[in-house]
């Protein structure tokens, strides 16, 4: 039975039935095993219309538009790889990919036709999404009853645990030349250091051997790994990437891998999955014979529980853009669902006027980079079509709460910082004072020549563990009460521009386990005396 006629039948016997907000389109072989899922988010309140994927992009995409006509229509759901219309397996093997014409990246070499699932999203052909969409790219039903087990595991998941209050980076080289990559750099670590509120904690791990957030170059690949295994909310790449893998560590010495879609299945964050964002080329082109990296981390047991990538060749400017606004939309929109966010940060990032500082600042030193001419809006719009989710649109985002925290404006090193706290949970706090992000514990080691010995390469971990640390003290209490207060002892070596970061895990009035994060500036006015860091310079050092 075609999707057209699914919905016609639909139409027809509905009645006064609550028109669907929810289309789930999937080949019929796998009908059967989405019934959990759909008995689930009916349970939610949601009304879930299930038909079946048969056609071309364009015909699916017309079956959707007639179901909007009632407006209830809010998320797309597409269950199963793409594939072409000619395959004599396309009716058992899922959803055919859209394809737009691609006008800005085929200058870089890119192919001319951009796969996007955008065009499920935008039903009134002006590329702004308006529903939210997500592919679960399984091959059987097998592999989609297990990825909506995860998904649910996920979602009725206690709200605790500090993974919960991670986000982990990852940055390769630019490779566009020595200005060009020290601003991109410079981009990116404004993204970080202003995008992500103070009170989460951040990592980041960077494919150069000169940086002080290098590990041991030859286990830079199993450090990767590991800081997925850890949990964390998002894990992010960002640098060049292919369809199975992602740029590699280049040394005097040799190369080193990053990630690839082999390493998938040894991924072990089975217990807090992060979702995973590649601001990278080619990682997500769904669309292809042979699985991506975004396909493979999805499917893998141990791997992210969703993966926002690119389909094509992604520039800089218009990832920088779409990534600023996803980070708005998460961590300034609150608790959502990941279709949701993902939909608005696309429409945000369609918006012809941006008047906001940092907006400017982007903007201004994309001008100066690109090629005299370069369409800045034509760039973002192309990256609204090569970004997908791969991953359910209903995936409920659910944050920790927040808590006040309120400490002095400025202090003093060696004097006790007063800090108050205010929050609904009773449980245990960690109160820290930490440096603030675009600072480092230490003046940084400058590499001019790489070196594999043994004791270098300790030094490479000595050096990227402290680099990500910044945290100058911290004391853990027990809470019997929603209102308290602590005195927090300040390094003497401290100094400069701070933050106290506060987490706490508990229960709420409600029963309800949960935690809460909140964090406030504080300057330090320090004294300059020898420390023990890398190269004997005082804690907190500019």
């Amino acid at each position: 039975m075609s999707l057209l006629l699914q919905f016609c039948l639909w139409s027809a016997l509905g009645g006064g039935e609550p028109a669907p907000d929810v289309v789930v389109v999937a080949p019929r072989p796998f009908h059967a095993a989405l019934e959990p899922w759909v008995e689930w988010r009916q349970e939610q309140g949601h009304v879930v219309q299930v038909v079946e994927a048969a056609g071309e992009a364009s015909q699916v995409r017309a079956a959707l538009q007639r179901v909007a006509e009632s407006g209830a229509l809010k998320y797309v759901l597409l269950v199963g790889d793409a594939w072409p219309v000619e395959s004599q397996a396309a009716a058992e093997r899922g959803v055919p990919a859209y394809h737009a014409a691609a006008e800005v990246n085929v200058r870089w070499g890119s192919e001319p036709e951009i796969a996007t699932d955008n065009g499920y999203a935008d039903l009134d052909g002006d590329l702004v999404p308006d529903v939210a969409v997500g592919r679960l790219p399984v091959r059987s039903a097998a592999e989609l009853q297990g990825l909506v087990a995860r998904i649910r595991r996920y979602e009725e998941a206690e709200l605790r645990g500090e993974w919960r209050r991670r986000v982990n980076f990852v940055a390769g080289v630019g490779g566009f030349g020595a200005i060009a990559d020290r601003a991109i750099e410079a981009a990116a670590r404004s993204i970080i250091g202003q995008g992500v509120p103070a009170c989460y904690v951040t990592s980041m791990t960077h494919a150069s051997w000169q940086s002080p957030y290098c590990p041991d170059p030859a286990r830079f690949r199993e450090t990767v790994c590991r800081r997925i295994d850890e949990g964390c909310l998002f894990w992010v790449y960002i640098g060049h990437g292919q369809r199975r893998e992602v740029d590699r560590l280049r040394t005097p010495e040799g190369a080193y891998g990053i990630l690839s879609a082999d390493d998938a299945a040894k991924l072990r964050a089975e217990a807090h999955p992060p979702i995973a964002v590649l601001l990278a080329c080619y990682t997500g082109a769904f669309d292809g014979d042979e699985d991506c990296l975004a396909e493979s981390l999805l499917r893998a047991p141990g791997g992210p529980i969703a993966v926002l990538a690119g389909s094509r060749v992604t520039m800089p400017y218009g990832m920088s853009v779409l990534g600023m606004e996803l980070i708005a939309e998460v961590f300034a929109g609150g608790s959502g669902t990941l279709g949701e966010l993902v939909m608005r940060a696309k429409r945000n990032t369609l918006r012809a006027e941006r008047r906001d500082a940092q907006s400017q600042a982007v903007d201004a030193l994309a001008g100066m980079l690109s090629p005299a001419g370069h369409d800045l809006l034509a760039e973002r719009r192309e990256h609204v079509l090569l970004f997908n989710l791969l991953g359910d649109p209903l995936l409920r985002l659910r944050l920790p709460e927040q808590a006040e925290v309120i400490a002095d404006g400025r202090t003093a090193a060696g004097s006790q910082l007063q800090v108050r706290v205010r929050s609904r949970l009773i449980g245990r706090a960690k109160v820290e004072l930490v440096l603030r992000r675009d600072r480092l514990p230490f003046k940084p080691p400058v590499r001019r020549a790489y070196d594999e010995s043994p004791a270098s390469r300790a030094e490479y971990e000595r050096v990227y563990t402290l680099a990500n640390a910044g945290c100058l003290c911290s004391r853990e209490i027990q809470v019997e009460q929603e209102q308290f207060e602590l005195e927090l002892q300040v390094p003497e070596t401290a100094r400069g521009a701070c933050h106290v970061r506060v987490y706490i895990e508990g229960r709420a009035s409600d029963g309800s386990a949960t935690c809460a994060l909140g964090s406030a500036p504080v300057y330090v006015e320090g004294k300059r005396l020898v420390s023990n860091t890398p190269d004997g310079d005082e804690a907190g050092g500019e």
